[in-house]
């Protein structure tokens, strides 16, 4: 796990300063735990990489991500198709709180919640600093095109059980790579 205890300290430090320009976006302004709802789901840039299927190592406790996505998620949009109601769908899918960031050390590298406990800025291709939700894709940091979406009533249990090859097999590394402030443009986006 993460400790951002002295990044914390660091990023309060920034804020403050930040804090007397209004004219700053919110995300310079306000520490995570300050922003509104609106503001709090507006910094997901829609990559999909925390909707991959990630395995843990039981020795280890390491998190390594596969090329599969939840059930629930749609692979074109890169979002979940129920949003609202995920939770009750997919008991285990993890709502991201401020107290909950620091602590998710398998949040990819470029995830604006986990830049923003870093003390880091948004990315340039990020959809609130560019107006547009595709510069995600366009940057290269979405799931778009890389994934396979978990068919309904898909039993990950049942495959790790009967299938474990098959499974290692979908093991992929490319998630938790930080995507350039620039983005890494891809050729089919």
């Amino acid at each position: 796990m993460h400790a951002f205890n002295a990044i914390g300290r660091r990023l309060g430090a920034r804020r403050a300063m930040t804090a007397m320009s209004e004219d700053a976006p919110f995300w310079k302004r306000k520490s995570l735990a300050e922003m509104t709802v609106e503001e709090w789901e507006s910094l997901c840039d829609g990559c999909g990489r925390c909707c991959l299927v990630k395995l843990e190592d039981e020795d280890t406790e390491r998190v390594v991500y596969t090329d599969l996505a939840c059930h629930m998620f749609d692979g074109e949009s890169c979002r979940c198709r129920d949003y609202p109601n995920r939770q009750r769908e997919v008991p285990d899918c993890l709502q991201l709180t401020p107290e909950s960031v620091p602590q998710l050390g398998w949040l990819p590298p470029s995830c604006a919640y986990r830049r923003l406990a870093e003390g880091r800025d948004l990315p340039a291709w990020h959809p609130l600093i560019t107006g547009d939700p595709d510069s995600v894709h366009r940057a290269g940091a979405s799931v778009r095109g890389r994934i396979e979406p978990l068919a309904d009533g898909f039993s990950l249990v049942e495959m790790a059980e009967n299938d474990m090859d098959s499974l290692m097999d979908r093991i992929t590394d490319w998630p938790e790579a930080d995507v350039p402030d620039e983005g890494t443009p891809r050729d089919q986006d």
